[in-house]
């Protein structure tokens, strides 16, 4: 039960994210700095990243270190900057077997953390248009298209994913055929997609 409009604003808040919030958003929603460590000691809150929480009575999402690592790569108003791309991308969107060991996300060119960034991230960094992601809980993924260039440019993953991933995206509607000619024709990109995607089209 929540009991004053600090903890429903922050609810709120968490609820949009996977449970997770900053410690910044907490004062934002009311609470003082003073009082963060009782809500710690309490079991209220679960410390999950330097000034990074969760509530501990929300419910775990299964994408629910997708909505962590999207809020540690926000800026200081909460807004996402960093997106899961790349191999982390076809995953999170169901395309191909591909299980990558790491969690790849594409940060602005010029993004600096001052603090250890964690060793499950794997960063990029590329300008990325709000248009090219989609939005989640809390955090943001790369579209397949834009995906399948970033691919191409980093020539990290095989072959054989690729034309699968390309292949599925084909078929569920995560890529139409004019994109995927789109792709073919796309200068220092084209030539290498088609090698990659197999003439899926």
């Amino acid at each position: 039960m929540i009991k004053n409009d600090s903890e429903a604003k922050l609810f709120r808040v968490a609820a949009g994210q996977g449970g997770y919030f900053t410690a910044r958003q907490a004062r934002l929603a009311g609470f003082s700095d003073s009082n963060h460590g009782f809500h710690l000691r309490s079991g209220n809150w679960i410390r999950e990243w330097r000034g990074i929480y969760r509530l501990a009575r929300f419910p775990l999402r299964d994408d629910a270190q997708y909505s962590l690592w999207g809020i540690w790569a926000s800026d200081r108003q909460g807004k996402p900057l960093g997106a899961y791309s790349h191999e982390t991308a076809l995953s999170l969107f169901g395309l191909s077997d591909i299980q990558p060991a790491m969690l790849h996300m594409t940060v602005p060119r010029g993004y600096r953390r001052h603090g250890k960034i964690p060793e499950v991230l794997c960063l990029h960094h590329a300008d990325v248009e709000a248009r090219e992601c989609e939005e989640r809980n809390g955090y943001k993924v790369i579209r397949p298209f834009r995906t399948f260039i970033d691919l191409v440019r980093g020539q990290g993953v095989s072959p054989e994913f690729f034309r699968q991933a390309v292949r599925q995206a084909l078929d569920r509607g995560y890529l139409t055929r004019a994109q995927y000619r789109e792709l073919e024709q796309m200068p220092r990109v084209g030539r290498r997609f088609r090698e990659m995607a197999g003439g899926e089209s």
